[in-house]
């Protein structure tokens, strides 16, 4: 073993092992530092300013790491929705991610982008742009960009309202039930 790997200071990848450690934290519920981030992952307390400059750095990653992961339960090997009812579903993808995920979806969006973040402005806008192109897809002739802020408020504010208590289910599929419904209803609602 060589001088470098025994003192701890030579990692694989340090900043995979940093935001894998600050993930368990987060949706731990543990409160983290970049100190505890180190700790956790097992290298030294300045390591992750080799890739982080502050905890909000560390969060921001958290961020793109997260908005990845919602794409892919989005995405679920299904492509774009080609009805309305496949936009529902997609609303209850999103829910579904949100109480999964609670730590990280705070994460995600409790902060707004910081534009000098390219990373996790891109993340957000991909977001956003399937949306719009899933929206686009059904709704041809309507302004898929309007469209895509509609469904998306519709299906953050239900994650929101079960994410703070405000609305309630028994079970998963309570809560798919009724933002399937929600969404469908407003849909379905003419002039």
């Amino acid at each position: 073993m060589s001088t470098s790997e025994k003192s701890g200071y030579h990692h694989g990848d340090l900043r995979a092992a940093l935001l894998s450690a600050a993930m368990e934290m987060l949706e731990g519920g543990e409160p983290f530092s970049l100190r505890a981030v180190a700790r956790r992952a097992g290298v030294s307390p300045t390591a992750p300013y080799r890739h982080f400059k502050d905890r909000d750095a560390l969060e921001s990653a958290l961020a793109v790491e997260g908005f990845r992961d919602l794409l892919a339960d989005l995405d679920g090997g299904r492509g774009l929705p080609a009805s309305l009812s496949d936009l529902a579903e997609f609303a209850v993808a999103y829910v579904a991610f949100a109480l999964r995920r609670p730590a990280l979806f705070r994460v995600m969006f409790g902060k707004p982008c910081d534009s000098a973040d390219d990373e996790r402005v891109k993340a957000a806008e991909a977001l956003h742009e399937l949306l719009a192109d899933a929206l686009d897809r059904v709704f041809p002739d309507a302004d898929a960009s309007a469209l895509a802020s509609a469904g998306w408020g519709l299906a953050h504010g239900l994650a929101c309202l079960y994410l703070d208590g405000k609305l309630r289910a028994a079970s998963d599929g309570e809560v798919a039930d009724r933002v399937r419904g929600a969404f469908l209803a407003l849909a379905s609602v003419g002039p």
